[in-house]
């Protein structure tokens, strides 16, 4: 049996700032909360569906008292499904995340403690009219 990749974790001053608003972006939900730590994700994992089969990873955000110095080297992308990426930056600027750079086809945005991450294209299906 090989190991399975269960949890992402995120150090951070404020789990229950960062957990909300990760919930907002994914449409997770909370499925942990204890003190100084909050998981969200898509699912409630349990030992039998982790042995079973590899299912998408929960987020751990963790208080920790250092603050983060350089950039990060391991960031999250995430695409839109329902509108464009432009529209879902606009809803993640309105949610607190800040934009810092555009790249090829991603813009890469940061959230309320800093945290780098890329919005990739759209995963919508084009509207009337419009081209792939």
């Amino acid at each position: 049996m090989t190991s399975r990749f269960t949890e992402l974790t995120i150090d951070c001053h404020d789990p229950e700032t960062l957990a909300a608003f990760w919930c907002e972006v994914l449409d997770f939900t909370v499925i942990d909360r204890r003190e100084g730590k909050v998981e969200i994700g898509s699912w409630d994992p349990t030992v039998e569906e982790v042995l079973a089969r590899q299912m998408p990873p929960t987020l751990q955000f963790i208080q920790v008292p250092e603050g983060r110095t350089v950039k990060n080297r391991l960031h999250l992308d995430v695409s839109p499904i329902d509108r464009s990426t432009g529209d879902e930056v606009a809803r993640l600027l309105g949610l607190g995340a800040v934009k810092r750079d555009v790249g090829r086809g991603w813009v890469v945005m940061a959230d309320p403690e800093g945290n780098e991450f890329c919005v990739l294209r759209t995963l919508a299906a084009p509207g009337p009219g419009s081209s792939a």
